[in-house]
């Protein structure tokens, strides 16, 4: 079974900046595709942003600009730094991987970590 372990969150001050880390843990066979999520009280989960196993990347507009994703392959790890963290960045933060289980399995199989708490002060 591949585990999501997230680490990094916190409180900072707006302005300040973070560094999520998840790590995937497990045996597979490749990602298809690694991202942050973040879900404030009351909100629904959000995408924030996205890596593909061919880099490239997608940003919520909100982000863009302030947030960068990124990944070590050879640590299974994704990471997702946080600059000018804005009190509206406050939220659980999620992150999901989409994984190829095997080399000859034709879908992705979905995980999620237990999330991390990023809390932004004003």
């Amino acid at each position: 079974q591949v585990q999501l372990v997230e680490s990094g969150g916190g409180l900072v001050q707006a302005g300040g900046s973070l560094r999520l880390s998840c790590a995937a843990s497990g045996s597979f066979f490749r990602f298809s595709a690694m991202g942050w999520y973040r879900q404030a009280p009351g909100k629904q989960r959000e995408s924030v942003a996205t890596i593909t196993n061919t880099e490239n990347t997608n940003y919520a507009d909100s982000v863009k600009g302030r947030f960068t994703i990124s990944r070590d392959n050879a640590k299974n790890t994704v990471y997702l730094q946080m600059n000018s963290l804005k009190p509206e960045d406050t939220a659980v933060y999620y992150c999901n991987a989409r994984i190829r289980k095997y080399s000859y399995s034709t879908y992705d199989n979905i995980f999620w970590g237990q999330g991390t708490q990023v809390t932004v002060s004003s």
